[in-house]
């Protein structure tokens, strides 16, 4: 009996401390967080402005209108995570300098949906938190687009434009549209540091000021690099016609990705379905998740696209095309990540700076 109650009281503690370890976070409605976290038409389901990294963490486990946002790219992560350590473990990338390109692109799709998911996931810890989040998710999609273009210069490119002067030329641009992408994206929350906003004031050019501003210049810095780095695929697929066109089974994939992707940017510009029921889609099937989902399958779609084109135009391409250089391929995408995380740096860096508070009182103002 001596035994039993101590060990009983000891059981009690536990279950408590357990109980108290994965209590869930509270929700919130939109009227309840500042403007800076608010959704187009979504109501309920808001997390705490200010949580910690254990609460956002715990949310990933509790309904909110995040969740499906964060798993619908991080459980994707492990699959192209999956396909790239295939083509490394099992090809012989260190002397085959033709799969370069393949190593890139897969390392994009790796990084991008990555870069999103913890982006939604830690996006609540403070207003200079959810911007320096999506200011890196901004970067991995643009990286992701430098990843389509590498590989689209490689296997992609029609026939009668291998070797023209835009062939040669096409991945340098590429990396220039990158880093231009990036800085847009950024410009597109903030404006530009220390002259829209500083460690003491936060005048938030667009989000607050122009919103509709904001978001015209976030579409157009990503819609600017996807059209260019795929005028050699819209050419091929679209256009081309008669000798020099490559015509193969790839082509109907490469139908495939690019409806998702113009269905991926509708979503995205569009905020359906929820703006016609705002308040109905704050859990499941509002636009960020259709948005999320289409990608995603889009990236498969490509993904098989490029390993068919690879697989049957690799003797072609290998006696015909301009040679695949490290300088080309890994080079530049190590050149577009060092120049996207500086681009980055500068437009956190007067966030990062902040000696109190005071942008987060403004936020919630």
């Amino acid at each position: 009996m001596l035994l039993r109650q101590p060990l009983a009281a000891f059981r009690r503690a536990t279950s408590l401390t357990m109980l108290s370890l994965l209590k869930l976070p509270r929700l919130f409605t939109v009227q309840q967080v500042p403007k800076v976290f608010h959704e187009d038409s979504i109501v309920a389901g808001y997390r705490h402005p200010c949580s910690s990294a254990r609460d956002c963490i715990l949310s990933l486990f509790q309904l909110t209108n995040e969740t499906l946002n964060i798993w619908t790219h991080f459980l994707p992560t492990w699959y192209f995570l999956y396909k790239l350590l295939t083509v490394v473990l099992i090809g012989d990338v260190w002397h085959d300098a033709f799969t370069w390109p393949l190593l890139v692109f897969l390392l994009s799709c790796c990084v991008y949906p990555l870069a999103s998911s913890c982006a939604h996931t830690f996006s609540t810890m403070s207003t200079r938190a959810r911007h320096i989040c999506f200011f890196f998710d901004y970067g991995a999609l643009s990286f992701y687009s430098l990843g389509s273009a590498i590989i689209y210069s490689a296997y992609v490119v029609p026939d009668e434009w291998v070797n023209t002067t835009f062939h040669r030329y096409y991945v340098s641009l590429a990396v220039f549209n990158t880093v231009v992408c990036t800085a847009l994206a950024c410009y597109s929350r903030l404006g530009l540091p220390f002259v829209h906003y500083n460690h003491d004031t936060i005048k938030r050019f667009s989000e607050y000021q122009s919103p509709k501003l904001g978001k015209t210049i976030r579409i157009g810095a990503f819609a600017y690099p996807y059209l260019f780095d795929n005028i050699p695929l819209f050419y091929r697929i679209f256009m081309c016609s008669g000798d020099g066109c490559t015509v193969n089974d790839a082509n109907v994939l490469h139908y495939y990705h690019t409806a998702l992707a113009f269905l991926t940017a509708f979503l995205f510009a569009t905020h359906l379905p929820e703006r016609l029921a705002p308040g109905r889609f704050d859990y499941f099937g509002h636009s960020h998740q259709l948005f999320h989902v289409c990608g995603i399958i889009g990236t498969h779609f490509q993904m098989q696209a490029i390993e068919m084109d690879m697989k049957l135009r690799r003797q072609w391409l290998s006696t015909h095309s301009v040679p695949i250089t490290f300088s080309g391929t890994v080079g530049a995408a190590a050149f577009c990540v060092v120049l996207s995380l500086g681009v980055i740096y500068i437009f956190s860096l007067a966030l990062l700076r902040s000696p109190t508070q005071k942008s987060e009182k403004g936020a919630k103002q």
